[in-house]
Formats: C-alpha cells, sequence, structure tokens
C-alpha cells in the first residue's frame, strides 16, 4: 500500500471476504489488519490482485478483548437482576392489592 487509492482498494478486497469482523489499515507500516473468522488463504487471495501480501500472524484475537467481554457480560447479568427484582417488587405489590 503506498497511497490511499490502493489503500481503499485493499480495505474494499478484505471487506468481500465472509467473516471478517474489522479492518485497519496502516499505511506508515504498509500493514492490513483483518480481525474475525475467515480462511487465511481467501484474504491472500483477494489481496494478491491489490498487491504485495506478507501474512506476520494467525490466531485468535488478543486476550484484552476476551477481558472486556467478560466484563460486558457481568454488567449485562447484574442489569437482568435488577430489572427481575423490579418485577418481583411489581407482582408483589399487585397481589397486596388484591
Amino acid at each position: 500500500m503506498t497511497d490511499d487509492k490502493t489503500k481503499q482498494k485493499a480495505i474494499e478486497a478484505a471487506a468481500d471476504i465472509f467473516g471478517v469482523d474489522s479492518i485497519a489499515a496502516d499505511l506508515k507500516d504498509q500493514k492490513l489488519t483483518v480481525i474475525g473468522q475467515m480462511d487465511a488463504v481467501a484474504v491472500v487471495k483477494k489481496l494478491k490482485k491489490v498487491g504485495k501480501v506478507d501474512i506476520i500472524s494467525v490466531g485468535p484475537a488478543k486476550e484484552e478483548k476476551k477481558e472486556e467481554k467478560k466484563e460486558e457480560k457481568k454488567e449485562e447479568k447484574k442489569e437482568e437482576k435488577k430489572e427481575e427484582k423490579k418485577e418481583e417488587k411489581k407482582e408483589d405489590k399487585k397481589e397486596d392489592k388484591k
């Protein structure tokens, strides 16, 4: 990737691949980061049409994202518990009125 035009072509080529979650391009380092559950061979085939391709690494996403997901799940569980308590209080009030 030497200019914005080739950068855009590379991003569009990677975006067409099934399973791609996110794409980040860096012209300075001439890197295209593709994240998701996709076939690495398919990515290389598409990007070879745009320019030279070197695979730097293939593997699961970094653990930082896993930790964030765990925190999000904890927050969701807390919200669900709050909602359940509110519903129980409403039901109790309805029963008291009867």
